[in-house]
């Protein structure tokens, strides 16, 4: 790639890397202070609100766009997160992370499932049947810094709570509640999950599923491929669309969305600082065209955001299909500069209950707690925003 660039204008490519969120906030904020530092940066798509209220990166005029290869060669959904509106757009998306669930064949067609599940009910039915002699229905990380959290904005956001509404938080809402209920259930109350998951992070989760001894992988991605292709599933597991009916319901309620998945992968920004912002935009143009981004999925396994790309991968690997599927119906977080506190206190609700769910139980009241707390944290968060 770098000796491409190199070939195509003249100029020589420099990498640098983030070690951790925080990281990645105190460099960006560094350099806008300074006015030096990366012409482009490389930004988490749930992160990119919060690089928006910085101010510090260029809002993507028509030639900006144009100067890439326009908007229409990428994936429509991914430019769901790009800015507040169409109009005031700063990221360009680069690459997908659909979570989606991956089922053993084998286990449902043994347990006379003939459909992975499309209700989160049915989904907790399906894994109580194909629960026995070793073998647990899911296989979920509960300990991992990431995962959990996705779980229950999903299924609030398909009950008609977005989490944030008209700029305020809705943390504490019955929705929350009931999706939280149903995630710990598996472990405390259904007992279809095993119950060293407590401490398991998202390779321990996969590592259980790859091994056989769990039927459902849920909050996956398509880099669990290689993996899964040399493991002991291989040829017996497929992806599907996660369900999208919340808990407790048959269909969707007024106000609830399809949430197939958090909108979830990478967005370029380039910074209002550079001075070198036309080979700045000659490299976003390179890296988001249809071969290299087809390359860049056999190397790390990330979806492309090309569409021509994404309908290439498509033909070549059908069993991918879900997966693009599920980055189509993928769903953005609420666009506030609040959002890095926000997920930070969905997450604590999860880091919190840890205790609980290793003593085999958590209360609806313990629950109730930590979610006014989440609440409390996000309305600070949101309160400090500018109108």
């Amino acid at each position: 790639m770098a000796a491409e660039f190199t070939k195509t204008t003249g100029a020589t490519l420099k990498f640098d890397t983030y070690a951790s969120p925080a990281d990645e906030l105190t460099r960006i904020q560094t350099s806008v202070i300074s006015g030096q530092g990366p012409d482009v940066y490389s930004i988490g798509t749930t992160f990119t609100p919060t690089a928006y209220s910085l101010g510090a990166f260029v809002k993507l005029s028509a030639a900006d766009w144009k100067s890439i290869g326009g908007r229409s060669k990428f994936k429509q959904a991914d430019l769901g997160i790009s800015g507040p509106s169409e109009k005031d757009q700063i990221g360009i998306p680069v690459a997908s992370r659909p979570y989606v669930m991956a089922y053993n064949k084998d286990l449902l067609k043994k347990a006379g499932i003939t459909h992975p599940a499309t209700t989160w009910d049915e989904f907790t039915k399906q894994a109580k049947k194909l629960t026995g002699k070793g073998v647990y229905g899911i296989s979920t990380d509960y300990a991992d810094p990431a995962s959990p959290y996705k779980y229950t904005w999903a299924m609030a956001a398909e009950a008609g709570n977005p989490t944030v509404k008209n700029g305020k938080a809705t943390i504490d809402s019955a929705a929350m509640k009931e999706a939280y209920q149903t995630y710990f259930g598996w472990m405390t109350k259904d007992h279809v999950v095993d119950p060293k998951a407590v401490g398991w992070n998202n390779a321990q989760a996969l590592a259980a599923f790859a091994s056989g001894k769990a039927a459902y992988l849920p909050m996956t991605t398509a880099a669990t491929k290689p993996s899964l292709d040399k493991s002991a599933v291989a040829g017996k597991y497929a992806y599907a669309v996660m369900p999208t009916i919340p808990p407790g319901k048959t269909a969707r309620p007024a106000g609830g969305v399809a949430a197939a998945s958090i909108l979830s992968g990478d967005n370029l920004v380039v910074a209002n600082y550079s001075k070198n912002q036309a080979l700045a935009f000659a490299y976003v143009k390179q890296v988001t065209a249809k071969q290299e981004q087809l390359d860049f999925y056999k190397t790390f396994g990330q979806l492309p955001t090309n569409q021509a790309a994404a309908d290439e991968l498509q033909k070549q690997e059908p069993d991918l299909t879900p997966i693009v599927r599920a980055a189509d119906e993928s769903v953005p977080t609420p666009f506030t500069g609040a959002w890095s506190d926000i997920q930070l206190a969905l997450v604590n609700i999860n880091t919190q209950s840890i205790p609980a769910l290793k003593a085999g139980s958590i209360s609806k009241a313990q629950i109730g707690q930590q979610l006014a707390i989440a609440q409390q944290s996000a309305a600070q968060a949101l309160a400090q925003q500018p109108e």
